[in-house]
């Protein structure tokens, strides 16, 4: 299995261990809404699973799949109180299939700003 065959399983299956065992130790996460990367898997846990359960509802779907050597682009839309969001999940992976950098980029405006209100409550909520 591979690193992005273990990321779809993890949001098909939500399951926060799984989530875990998948992030190099010096994992490094990128959001449109924090000014400087992330660094740790401490942190880049906290970030993904708050974004899962912001972003990973009924509504979110990946559109499109770029794959090289090392990582993956992947293109997502959602629906949040009648804003559509179109973004894209950049994944870097190691040689043992973990994940060592992932950045979020995101569009419209409007649904980065609503992410991070969003982002800012769900991230308040497991301090």
């Amino acid at each position: 299995m591979t690193g992005l065959d273990s990321w779809y399983g993890y949001m098909k299956s939500h399951d926060r261990a799984a989530l875990w065992d998948l992030l190099h130790p010096d994992a490094v996460f990128e959001s449109p809404v924090v000014h400087s990367p992330q660094r740790g898997r401490d942190i880049t846990f906290k970030y993904l699973a708050s974004a899962e359960k912001v972003l990973g509802g009924p509504g979110f779907t990946y559109v499109g799949e770029w794959k090289s050597t090392s990582g993956a682009v992947l293109e997502f839309k959602t629906m949040i109180d009648g804003i559509e969001i179109n973004g894209v999940d950049i994944i870097t992976f190691d040689a043992e299939g973990r994940i060592t950098h992932f950045k979020v980029m995101v569009r419209p405006l409007k649904a980065i700003n609503m992410l991070h209100r969003l982002m800012a409550e769900q991230l308040a909520a497991q301090s």
